[in-house]
């Protein structure tokens, strides 16, 4: 069942426990799927969470693989029926329209046209992490904590998030990304020591340790970052989002907006710059691509 229709809820009963004595077990299939379980005596306490590396494998594959799997013929476990639920989680993909304003005349201009619909300013300080060997990037992935506020010392809101396998296609950015709320001060903990990801107990630290494989005597390491400052408008319902980006090598402006319909969002953005004079184009690389490229694009 492909995006974008929610997974059903399935249920099923199996005569044979898993063998889960402490509740969770991950593992990888060879069709690249990857499940993270977890028991429960009962429905609705502690579900089974799926995790979908390709969101367009069938169910039935699913109940084929856990069927023929060990963990429903552990003889260690009593034969008592158990009651499981499994719920699909899909990894969420990120759509975005993403248009490069030229420079800070047409940044100013769009804001000043946007100004009726203004909701807010968010000042984002982005710190990147990796494994020491590259373990995530060399699977195009990149661990990011991102900190609201003045300065991210004081800020009191933090986002974790795994982003993989970006492409942008004409404007159009497309990524996977899983994010949780974090700690505040466990994030300025993790900027500091890059090797607390090692042992944080969040969903998404663990799910790095048990997914990338990094060593412990290699660890991990930050790989620097760069404040934006963000504004958000609410215009003909659309969340258009109008970035400063400040670099160590220069500051790049952009529009964003997330849609389930993209072309539809770019064709509407791009209306609103031509009939405004300003001008634009589309956006080439992300945010973290011209970080690590260490210069603008031309």
């Amino acid at each position: 069942l492909p995006p974008p229709h929610p997974p059903p809820l399935l249920f099923f009963t199996t005569s044979t426990a898993p063998p889960l004595d402490p509740n969770v077990l991950v593992f990888l299939p060879p069709n690249s799927l990857s499940l993270s379980l977890s028991l429960t005596k009962g429905f609705f306490i502690n579900p089974f969470h799926i995790r979908f590396s390709n969101p367009q494998i069938p169910y039935h594959l699913f109940m084929n693989l856990l069927r023929s799997s060990f963990i429903f013929s552990n003889p260690k476990f009593p034969r008592n029926p158990f009651s499981l639920l499994i719920k699909p989680v899909v990894e969420k993909m990120e759509v975005e329209v993403k248009l490069r304003l030229p420079d800070s005349a047409a940044h100013q201009s769009l804001s000043s046209i946007l100004s009726p619909f203004f909701q807010k300013t968010h000042f984002q300080h982005n710190f990147f992490f990796d494994g020491a060997l590259s373990e995530l990037s060399s699977r195009r992935a990149i661990l990011r904590i991102r900190f609201y506020g003045v300065d991210p010392g004081t800020a009191e809101r933090c986002v974790l998030s795994l982003k993989a396998k970006a492409v942008i296609v004409n404007g159009v950015s497309r990524v996977e990304e899983d994010e949780e709320e974090l700690d505040p001060s466990m994030g300025r903990a993790i900027w500091s020591d890059p090797n607390l990801i090692g042992s944080g107990e969040s969903r998404i630290l663990k799910r790095v340790r048990e997914e990338f494989g990094v060593k412990e005597e290699s660890g991990y390491v930050c790989v620097g970052g760069f404040k934006n400052v963000r504004g958000v408008y609410d215009w003909n319902g659309l969340k258009l989002e109008v970035d400063e980006t400040l670099f160590d090598f220069g500051t790049s402006y952009e529009v964003e907006c997330e849609s389930s319909e993209p072309h539809k969002a770019k064709e509407m953005i791009e209306g609103l710059l031509k009939q405004n004079g300003i001008p634009y184009s589309n956006s080439i690389m992300s945010k973290f691509a011209i970080f690590r490229a260490g210069q603008l694009p031309p």
